[in-house]
């Protein structure tokens, strides 16, 4: 079992409970799912971009990235619908455990001149959203097999009802936000 799910399961949780005041356990808001989303704008000139970043997130992720394209056409990126424009990734169960505990206690300190995330960046119904510039931060990429440093969006989804409760959530299983 993932070591931040057991810690999940036998301490926060029940502080969770006592905090936000729940009567029930099941009332308590959990992290439902994590989706890494990486877009590839240039992979419109050059595939070989897009290869590259999915198997740069699949070693992060530790799970095979599905392909995104376009919806929709747009003449002055030079871009058609269907065109192969970037890849995501979802994580659930012990994979997001896992992926969220190396996000939080190993890549995050290594973002030079770190002082802690925003947390504004919630988006109303206790969801969180967080962008990383650098992929190189996780120490499983290759530095030496980088061509080009390439950004991902982190996106948390709780089953939290408000900003709030997400944010306590966050918080109390780790997440460093800015005081």
């Amino acid at each position: 079992m993932a070591r931040l799910k057991d810690l999940f399961r036998n301490e926060i949780l029940p502080a969770l409970k006592q905090e936000l005041g729940c009567r029930n356990i099941m009332q308590v808001p959990e992290l439902k799912k994590i989706v890494l989303n990486m877009g590839l704008g240039e992979a419109v000139q050059n595939a070989k971009i897009l290869e590259s970043g999915a198997a740069e997130l699949t070693v992060i992720a530790g799970q095979k990235p599905v392909i995104t394209k376009a919806h929709q056409s747009i003449a002055n990126f030079k871009l058609r619908e269907g065109v192969p424009i970037g890849c995501s990734v979802t994580l659930r169960g012990e994979r997001m455990y896992e992926f969220f505990d190396r996000l939080v206690n190993v890549a995050l300190p290594r973002v030079r001149d770190f002082r802690g995330i925003s947390d504004r960046s919630f988006d109303g119904r206790g969801n969180y959203s967080l962008g990383i510039r650098e992929h190189t931060i996780f120490p499983e990429i290759d530095l030496d097999k980088v061509e080009q440093v390439k950004g991902f969006t982190v996106t948390m989804v709780t089953s939290a009802q408000t900003d709030a409760e997400g944010r306590t959530l966050l918080r109390t299983m780790g997440m460093p936000f800015r005081s």
